[in-house]
């Protein structure tokens, strides 16, 4: 079996590298990790978790709990962490630039992950339509591209509505990277056509790649098949990876329990079982899934329960923080906050309730195994959302950047039409992410932004030098990066480009509410320390690779934009 075949076994089973066995393996008799203390790095994302968010929780805020904290777990590893308070998720704020400025220090300059749902001139349709409607569409190899939308979403499952993505012959609650359709994924005209795998749609490496090819042993869980992105180029960089699929149906979940006792072996909440993202009850059920294949990983297994060893590096995101911050299940039961200091609403409040304690199970696990007092945990988010002020929210997915150029100027591509009634829609959330079609002026494109201003909530607007000082020049040609938007419109405060009457808050944008994510980096020999300093999520990668003893340097988004370890993890682990 190949090397690559055996690293991408994906979650149905788990295979041990031929040449491995469970020893540690050395470099001249010197295993490469640990020399700074350091053996695992333990990566957790609570997606939308703000850094005001712990800030409530561990001190206490009134009108919640009676005014005592309600992360004790959270609090506990405060007590040996560096905080940082002002640190930045990617810009834009969607959950797939948001992972992989984490796992590979860069920017969407340097990976070209913009969003899940993008837009690349240089590849063309998949061969059949997603199912969240990137239409089908033909390829020539050698080119000329026509380009397309890209669908890195749950539209790229054999099934989105099965927890195991549909993947052929796997169990209910299996699926992986065997759930990702091969003809529902954009092609490459300049490689024969051939379909874009998630791990090669990013442009640069990752921690996970460079962790293993330094002969350590990496797992990573996740929401959707399609952030196996994280193995990075080649697919080479996990030996275990588990992505149970949320936007599925709900299914009962025999033997899985909440960390606060809750049996998941019945469906919890039964009026909403169309998604694990509609239910505060159900999403808890999805993420304790998730916990138990972390525990079984901590234990030395794969997260299935089969024979390995823990891994170097692994970690897993939360999704029930963030559906407890946007979700309006019913009349009744309202997430979100309940004014602009981020006093939670109950539900809300629930849901981190519910996350500190599954956090505890999971620090319980190190401890009980022995890997707590050489385990560097990471807490942070791919993300936050916006707004927390729950008075500033406005919803209206008529009157959107796409919308005004499609119908006017008619200089839309149309898989990114929302004129294209069959397709999967503009690049939209709270932010308005646009690609023009080819000899479109971008000119003509702004004044007609700015003169409709008032209309579409314009905050700021980002395309020539503004854009390019930080991403690249868009284009198709030498010097042009193809996936490079033409225009970034981010919307005034609370602004979001959809007409959902079941969200209450939204990600995406470059606002603080949507950037400014928890950060905290905590191990038994840290002294405690809160940072104001600007920092950023793509700081956490070089980070991990200097906390296990290897090179930054290794990691090419990071070489190409100089990004910075956190200085303060440095001084106290004396790097």
């Amino acid at each position: 079996m190949s090397r690559t075949r055996l690293l991408l076994a994906g979650a149905a089973a788990f295979v041990m590298l031929a040449s491995s066995a469970n020893a540690m393996p050395t470099f001249n008799g010197v295993s490469p990790f640990g020399s700074r203390r350091i053996m695992h790095v333990l990566l957790l994302s609570i997606d939308g978790m703000h850094a005001v968010d712990f800030y409530n929780c561990s001190h206490g805020i009134a009108g919640a709990n009676n005014g005592d904290p309600y992360c004790p777990n959270l609090a506990a590893l405060g007590q040996t962490a560096i905080n940082y308070v002002a640190a930045s998720s990617s810009k834009p704020s969607d959950s797939f630039p948001g992972i992989t400025a984490l796992v590979s220090g860069g920017t969407p300059k340097s990976t070209g992950i913009y969003y899940d749902v993008a837009y690349d001139r240089s590849l063309d349709a998949p061969a059949q339509t997603t199912g969240t409607g990137l239409g089908a569409g033909p390829c020539t190899a050698g080119g000329p591209p026509t380009g397309t939308t890209t669908d890195y979403d749950q539209g790229i499952d054999f099934d989105d509505t099965k927890l195991n993505g549909g993947a052929p012959g796997a169990g209910p609650t299996e699926g992986g990277i065997a759930s990702i359709n091969p003809a529902e994924l954009v092609r490459d005209p300049f490689k024969g056509c051939a379909p874009v795998y998630p791990w090669n749609f990013i442009r640069t490496n990752t921690i996970f790649g460079v962790v293993h090819e330094a002969g350590g042993y990496t797992a990573w869980i996740d929401k959707h098949p399609s952030y196996s992105v994280v193995a990075g180029p080649g697919g080479t960089g996990l030996n275990d990876y588990y992505s149970p699929e949320v936007d599925s149906t709900v299914i009962a979940l025999p033997g899985v329990t909440t960390s606060q006792g809750a049996s998941c072996a019945t469906i919890r909440d039964t009026s909403n079982t169309s998604s694990w993202t509609n239910s505060f009850l159900n999403i808890q059920c999805y993420d304790a899934l998730k916990v138990n294949a972390l525990v079984n990983e901590i234990e030395g297994k794969t997260h299935n329960g089969a024979p390995a060893q823990t891994p170097e590096l692994f970690g897993m995101n939360f999704q029930s923080v963030y559906i407890g911050e946007s979700l309006s299940e019913s009349a009744t039961s309202v997430g979100g906050y309940l004014n602009a200091a981020g006093l939670p609403s109950a539900a809300l409040l629930q849901q981190i309730e519910y996350v500190d304690s599954a956090i505890g199970g999971i620090v319980d696990a190190l401890k009980k195994t022995g890997n707590y007092e050489d385990t560097l945990v990471i807490v942070t988010a791919k993300h936050g959302d916006s707004p927390i002020d729950p008075a500033r929210y406005v919803a209206d997915g008529t009157n959107t950047p796409a919308t005004l150029l499609a119908e006017n100027l008619n200089d839309i591509p149309f898989s990114e039409s929302p004129l294209n009634a069959t397709g999967i829609g503009a690049t939209e959330d709270d932010v308005s992410v646009l690609w023009l079609n080819q000899g479109a002026s971008v000119t003509d494109a702004v004044e007609l932004l700015e003169n409709n201003a008032s209309a579409i909530g314009l905050g700021e607007i980002y395309y020539g030098p503004t854009l390019a000082m930080n991403y690249n020049v868009g284009g198709l040609g030498p010097e042009l990066d193809p996936r490079s938007p033409d225009i970034i419109v981010t919307p005034n405060i609370g602004v979001t480009y959809s007409s959902s009457t079941t969200m209450i808050g939204d990600h995406g944008g470059f606002g603080h509410d949507d950037t400014n994510v928890i950060m905290m980096l905590a191990f038994p020999g840290f002294t405690p320390q809160t940072v104001s300093e600007a920092a950023t999520t793509a700081q956490v990668a070089p980070t991990i690779l200097r906390a296990l003893g290897l090179d930054p340097g290794a990691l090419q988004a990071v070489k190409a934009e100089g990004t910075q370890t956190l200085r303060q993890v440095g001084a106290q682990l004396g790097f």
